[in-house]
């Protein structure tokens, strides 16, 4: 009896020993078995990897590889994203988080004394296309330095340049980058290829000797005076600029990839045993994480760890005992009650039973705690919402809600044309701004669509900032937009004045914007009478802003993006609120320069003062767009043509126009063809005094217009035919050249028609 005892106590024994030894011998893998994860001090692991003997990840549904490339001719080694020395790796972090040097700086430098170029490398650009990577644009941002330079970034939707303006070396302000010398732009999502540049503006009295345009991570650039000098730091090359970048496997959703059929290698769900799968938050595809209770490399397959390994340090007050995922720890002691769990209710001693009532006095306890806490909830439920209506109140102070409620126009004590919504209202109608009913959203904040009470839908914008020492001026333009009223205005509707940052409520226009209609719809098919009536509908719309309307006022940034289509495709202008109202009477005034790269007027950015004439140039801009459907700027055009309308006014010189003309004007339609390129021609003159204004422009394509519902007669006219014809047609019509039939193919049975002698009936 005593032999067969001891054999199994040792059995036991040995048994615990093998599995402490294999547990101990058990190391977290890395790297694939047999592969370096390791180049120089940096720990590089799977499914990044030499792509030798397969230690990364070959490809993935998206034709993503994921080499790095460990170059020992350094000391330490270094390592790189890919097969080259593009793009170092400064660091990667336990949750895979990678971090690069970034050598793509644009850099324009000028000679101190000659003031000659010394240094032209405007662009800069970072190609991860063929990487897992994008650009996180919560952890870079881009940075601009320089005097009266702006740094744009070309491949964002709505290109939002920052800009930095110093009259003198003086007014550079170091340690900071809101616009003296060094300014900063957000960077939009996704972006697995960036494009930047950095504009100077030679033209200014002053401008620093170089200028710089870069990315870097959020927080790891401090601006010093000194970088802009050409012997300055950023003209380094063992600057430091880090860049953080996101990643994610494949360009599949978790379900997709765990069902899918694994034809091809490609096709391989990543995430291994004992792993959940992520969907990436900002890209396409996902991202592996070992399950809770295990540790290692998901994408290797994650082991279970061992909570009760250190005897000292476990997770138990009694004897722990290891599971898989997870750990038991043994019941209290007798006398005590409790889970046994230091994360728990541990092991509590219970009172003795001597005659004391013990369950009487824990019930009376228990109800006790329950009275206070259900009274302690109801108090602090009441203060929370005492303390919200005050914050309403205070807010709806600060915006200015007294001030809008004395002006505002009333009839019967009722607001006659606009309404201050409360913020529960426009809660409601956005079921609480939920991210399903985003618009877009952009650098000036997010626009979401609403159903109001009474079933109206709207769109709400909500800002991201607005200046408190300008809030009298903010309700001013609110009146003046309030008594905006013109069928193509969208109608500011009302306001909430009860959050932190006033909400602006217009009509909702359900048909997307001209810009998509030209360039995301695929071939750009709309009839030339729609094209013609849209451009007419627009230049009414500002012409009404320009002079029409109680307070004349400028848009300021006019271009397709901006104006929305309803079903029956009539365009509406949007987006002049308050962010961007400018009236007449103080557009003297240099401010900071705004509007879209393409369509900014070059006289009002050289000299930074704005004029109704801005708004021509860029409805001239508009106008060429409608003509060829060409994007104002495209970076995948050649050189010579980026610019739509440089080349456009290259062309016009020539008579080559229909070069680019894509408008689809039949014979019946080509003299009105020609009568917009004419206006357009004039719209875009370099001095804005010799631009027409908008309500010529309006009358002459409100002629072409009523004209074109009823065709065109070829035959001359007679003087009292004539006669009824405004001015500036006739002038428009005079000075179409008659040999521009010559450069189009498509219109050569024309060559020789007089249009001085032709008008629509």
């Amino acid at each position: 009896m005593f032999l067969p005892l001891v054999f199994f106590i040792f059995l036991q024994i040995m048994i615990i020993i093998s599995s402490s030894s294999s547990a101990e011998s058990s190391t977290i893998e890395l790297g694939k078995p047999g592969c370096p994860y390791k180049c120089g001090n940096i720990i590089i692991p799977y499914p990044f990897g030499d792509y030798q003997n397969q230690c990364s990840m070959f490809e993935d549904d998206a034709d993503k590889v994921y080499y790095v490339f460990c170059d020992t001719s350094y000391n330490p080694p270094k390592a790189f994203l890919g097969m080259n020395n593009e793009f170092e790796i400064l660091s990667i972090s336990p949750e895979m988080e990678f971090r690069i040097r970034n050598t793509a700086v644009g850099a324009k430098c000028y000679d101190g004394r000659t003031r000659e170029v010394v240094l032209d490398k405007p662009f800069n650009k970072l190609n991860l296309g063929a990487t897992p990577f994008t650009i996180s644009y919560t952890k870079n941002m881009y940075v601009g330095i320089g005097c009266n330079v702006m740094g744009f970034i070309h491949n964002q939707t709505v290109p939002r340049p920052c800009t930095s303006k110093c009259a003198s070396k003086v007014d550079v302000i170091e340690g900071s980058c809101t616009g003296s010398g060094c300014c900063e732009a957000i960077i939009p999502k996704s972006l697995n290829y960036f494009l930047g540049e950095v504009m100077v503006n030679s033209t200014a009295e002053y401008h620093s000797q170089c200028s710089f345009a870069f990315l870097v991570e959020t927080g790891q650039y401090t601006f010093q005076g000194s970088d802009l000098q050409l012997d300055g730091r950023l003209t380094k090359p063992d600057m430091d600029l880090p860049v953080v970048l996101d990643w994610a496997i494949g360009a599949r959703s978790c379900k997709e990839a765990q069902t899918i059929t694994p034809n091809y290698a490609s096709d391989r769900y990543a995430c291994k045993n004992n792993t959940d799968c992520n969907n990436a938050p900002d890209n396409p595809g996902y991202r592996c994480t070992c399950k809770k209770g295990y540790e290692g490399n998901p994408y290797l397959g994650c082991q279970d760890i061992n909570e009760c390994e250190d005897e000292n340090n476990n997770p138990c007050y009694g004897t722990c005992t290891n599971t898989l995922g997870g750990y038991n720890c043994s019941a209290c002691p007798e006398g005590s009650t409790g889970d046994g769990r230091k994360d728990g209710t541990s092991c509590t001693t219970l009172p003795t039973k001597d005659g004391f009532p013990v369950l009487r006095v824990a019930l009376g306890l228990s109800l006790g705690l329950l009275s206070v806490f259900v009274c302690g909830l109801f108090l602090y439920l009441c203060i929370r919402k005492r303390k919200l209506l005050k914050l309403k109140e205070q807010f709806f102070q600060q915006n200015g809600g007294l001030l809008l409620r004395q002006q505002l126009p009333s009839r019967d004590g009722v607001v006659d044309s606009t309404k201050i919504f409360t913020q529960a209202e426009l809660k409601l109608a956005t079921n609480n701004f939920h991210s399903s009913h985003v618009l877009g959203e952009g650098g000036y904040g997010t626009v979401y669509k609403g159903t109001l009470s009474d079933n109206r839908v709207v769109a709400i914008k909500k800002s991201k900032q607005i200046d408190k020492s300008q809030i009298e001026q903010f309700i001013n333009e609110v009146l003046i937009l309030t008594q905006i009223n013109h069928r193509n205005v969208v109608k500011l509707l009302g306001c909430c004045l009860e959050t932190e940052v006033p909400l602006l409520v217009y009509e909702f226009v359900s048909n997307g914007t001209l810009s998509q209609h030209i360039h995301q719809n695929g071939a750009f098919e709309m009839s030339w009478e729609s094209r013609l009536r849209i451009a007419t509908e627009i230049a009414s719309a500002i012409a009404y802003l320009h002079s029409a309307a109680s307070t004349p006022i400028i848009h300021r940034d006019i271009k397709s993006a901006n104006i929305l289509l309803d079903n029956n495709y009539v365009a509406k202008v949007a987006d002049f609120g308050a962010s961007r109202l400018v009236p007449l009477d103080q557009t003297r005034v240099n401010t900071a320069v705004q509007g879209t790269f393409g369509y900014l007027d070059p006289e009002y950015f050289h000299s930074g003062e704005l004029t109704d004439k801005s708004d021509v140039y860029s409805f001239g801009v508009m106008l060429v767009e409608l003509l060829t459907g060409l994007k104002p700027v495209s970076m995948e055009r050649p050189e010579e043509q980026r610019s739509l309308t440089s080349y456009f006014l290259s062309l016009t010189e020539k008579n080559e126009e229909f070069k680019i003309i894509d408008a689809p004007a039949d014979e019946g339609h080509l003299q009105q063809v020609l009568a917009v390129i004419v206006i357009s021609k004039k719209c875009l003159k370099w001095k804005g005094e010799e631009r027409p204004p908008m309500k010529q422009i309006a009358a002459d394509l409100q002629v072409l217009a009523k004209f074109n519902s009823v065709g065109w007669d070829c035959q001359p006219l007679s003087y009292e035919e004539t006669t009824d014809l405004p001015s500036e047609m006739n002038n428009l019509y005079n000075s179409i050249p008659s040999n521009l039939f010559d450069h189009s193919s498509k219109y050569t049975s024309e060559t020789n028609v007089d249009l001085s002698m032709m008008i629509p009936r």
